[in-house]
């Protein structure tokens, strides 16, 4: 059977979804599973119209759609081609990782490196209002965008607040799991915005040469409180990832 037959097959006639619809998705999947691959050239539009037996009009629809959510763009001339995933998160609302893609219609996933209590840094020590020798808990985390490593999370915590997360499901976004399970009322955050090098972490984890430039956020977490719930440092590939905020005059 080929691909073509398949495709074909797997588009319901009887289905409430328009056929646009169900073609984006069949390919935003294939690009989400990593069949394409960032900058590979799709069918061309007289292909995919074979491949699934539909209308050109209905093929152009579904591009327009994998476009509007950023997958795929294209060249004059060349055709359609699977984006580079490059995330952008508003810096003027307090989000999750998790919280502001999946809005976007991105696939958002995380994989925990470790979580455990240490002695922390000074200046962890000191934003927290801890002395340095009091234990805080530290936690590590890869977040990936549509399956691709897009960041490093490396997140301190207050004893009163990180212990009880040890034994909490930590792949999903942290925020919402404060607010809806410990009742405290996140209120918001000073952000600090540098770049900086990938180093071992980000060869290690993010798939990203050492000597390639990260954008690195140390992001401050107050409750309604005014007391500090969390520091987290962001460290994002470069190539994948922007801040978006409005100035106003």
């Amino acid at each position: 059977m080929t691909q073509e037959q398949t495709q074909m097959e797997r588009l319901s006639m009887d289905s409430s979804q328009p056929l646009y619809l169900q073609i984006k998705t069949l390919l935003a999947e294939r690009i989400q599973d990593g069949d394409y691959q960032p900058y590979d050239r799709l069918p061309s539009e007289s292909e995919l119209t074979k491949m699934f037996g539909v209308s050109r009009i209905t093929v152009r629809q579904a591009l327009r759609d994998l476009h509007g959510e950023g997958l795929v763009f294209s060249v004059q001339g060349k055709g359609t081609f699977v984006s580079k995933p490059k995330a952008m998160q508003n810096v003027q609302r307090l989000q999750g990782f998790g919280e502001a893609m999946v809005s976007q219609g991105y696939e958002a996933s995380t994989r925990v490196i470790s979580v455990q209590e240490i002695r922390p840094p000074q200046e962890v020590a000191e934003t927290l209002g801890r002395k340095q020798s009091d234990l805080v808990v530290e936690l590590k985390r890869v977040r990936y965008l549509n399956r691709e490593p897009i960041s490093i999370d490396h997140s301190f915590y207050p004893p009163e607040i990180g212990r009880p997360l040890m034994g909490r499901d930590l792949s999903q976004d942290i925020f919402p799991l404060l607010e809806n399970e410990f009742d405290i009322d996140l209120s918001y955050a000073d952000l600090r915005i540098e770049s900086a090098l990938a180093g071992e972490d980000g060869e290690r984890y993010l798939n990203y040469e050492a000597e390639s430039p990260i954008l690195k956020i140390r992001r401050l977490v107050f409750a309604q409180s005014s007391q500090p719930v969390a520091i987290e440092i962001l460290s994002y590939r470069g190539d994948a990832f922007q801040y978006h905020l409005r100035a106003e005059r």
